[in-house]
């Protein structure tokens, strides 16, 4: 590890989420020192940039091959032709967003997520990527011991950030294939990570109403929890270039696609890697409610 770390410099981006990690070349066979350096790197940091990548779908793949068993593209979205690992994120396909941990509307979501650039605008595109292990702990205590009281149930049946009677032809087809299965999961608001400890408020765009609660008064409660998720100060904004890979831990974090690029084509290509079932700080998992997503991702 000593002459690993010679060689490898991590470099924080802001002070509570984010680095750029160099000297490591994604697209190489990594040795298992090298896994466990950008590993830890990841716990630490939450997400990660490498520069100037030359890689492929395939080698993508074997990237986050090495952080555990792969996921499916997606539930219920089409994958790139060709390669079921691998979801098109795409201009094209719509835009609207918000912010949201990948997938957690399934029991297991996925633990790890990369982002490769295709195709990128020459202004904006941005990606927010916030820490919501610091979101928790900025948390007044009365409304951190609130929190920790408290179950969600996530469901991929909602508008994404768009009324239903805004949508166009197009944008309604795809909002019959994203809810062509439903699947709805009840998760501890408060998880905690299965390998560092650390607590982090497990909410974001899918969580739709908390268990016990109106879904007025759990919008209410969501958006004062949220708010302390996307607070600047624990958002680290990435700026895409040609050749870039971002890996998150997708366990800890959230994330928005901004969309402040006009008309310009915009393309990434995401892989995940399946997670474990989350549980709360009572030691309780989540729990299925309806849908089965084990043709999408094994239990890590």
């Amino acid at each position: 590890m000593t002459a690993l770390t010679t060689q490898v410099e991590v470099r924080k981006i802001t002070g509570r989420i984010g680095a750029q990690v160099i000297g490591v070349d994604p697209a190489k066979d990594l040795d298992a020192a090298t896994v466990a350096f950008v590993t830890d790197a990841l716990h630490e940091h939450k997400a990660l940039v490498f520069r100037d990548v030359d890689l492929d779908d395939a080698g993508q793949q074997r990237f986050a091959e090495h952080f555990g068993e792969l996921t499916k593209a997606h539930p219920t979205v089409p994958s790139v032709d060709g390669q079921p690992a691998i979801l098109p994120v795409d201009s094209e396909q719509g835009r609207a967003n918000q912010w949201h941990t990948d997938v957690t509307f399934v029991h297991n979501p996925p633990k790890a997520s990369t982002l490769r650039s295709l195709v990128v605008p020459s202004f904006g595109g941005e990606t927010l990527i916030a820490n919501s292990a610091a979101a928790y702990r900025d948390l007044p205590e009365p409304l951190r011991a609130f929190a920790d009281t408290l179950r969600a149930e996530h469901t991929n049946d909602y508008d994404y950030a768009k009324a239903p009677e805004t949508l166009d032809e197009a944008e309604q087809e795809r909002r019959k294939v994203f809810v062509s299965q439903k699947f709805r999961t009840v998760h501890p608001v408060v998880r905690v990570h299965p390998v560092t400890g650390e607590r982090g408020l497990y909410i974001g765009g899918f969580a739709q109403r908390i268990v016990g609660l109106s879904k007025g008064e759990s919008r209410d409660i969501l958006r004062l929890l949220q708010s302390f998720v996307t607070r600047p100060e624990n958002v680290v904004r990435v700026s895409w270039e040609p050749n870039q890979l971002v890996l998150f831990d997708n366990r800890i974090t959230q994330h928005y696609a901004v969309d402040n690029y006009d008309d310009l084509p915009r393309r990434l290509n995401r892989v995940t890697v399946a997670g474990d079932v989350p549980v709360g700080i009572d030691g309780v998992p989540s729990e299925s409610l309806e849908g089965d997503a084990s043709h999408y991702s094994p239990v890590a």
